[in-house]
């Protein structure tokens, strides 16, 4: 599917988030599918505390949701290659954010 018009400002911060989205369901669904609780916002406290699998379940569906609506709406596609950068730049962004922000919970 072609995109005929030219994207604009706000496009391009849809793929943004678009990335960060998508980026953040990853953690929370393979958690949740395999069974083991991990942080959520709903967790106490929130984004420390660990939430029950099937919170985490729906939290990734969630945000796969809003992603692939942001997706849709951010003009994304092959021809389009600075949202396409935008996009992996945004779902960089969270992973590192995340990486950081999830040090201490280490499976041994």
């Amino acid at each position: 599917m072609e995109n005929t018009q030219k994207a604009k400002w706000y496009h391009y911060l849809a793929a943004f988030f678009a990335g960060m989205f998508l980026a953040n369901a990853i953690p929370h669904l393979v958690n949740g599918i395999s069974g083991d609780p991990f942080p959520t916002p709903f967790a106490d406290p929130p984004g420390k505390g660990l939430s029950a699998t099937w919170v985490n379940v729906l939290w990734a569906f969630f945000n796969i949701l809003i992603g692939y609506f942001l997706f849709r709406h951010g003009k994304i596609s092959g021809s389009n290659k600075i949202s396409l950068l935008i996009f992996f730049i945004g779902a960089l962004a969270i992973s590192l954010m995340l990486s950081i922000a999830f040090i201490d919970k280490v499976k041994i």
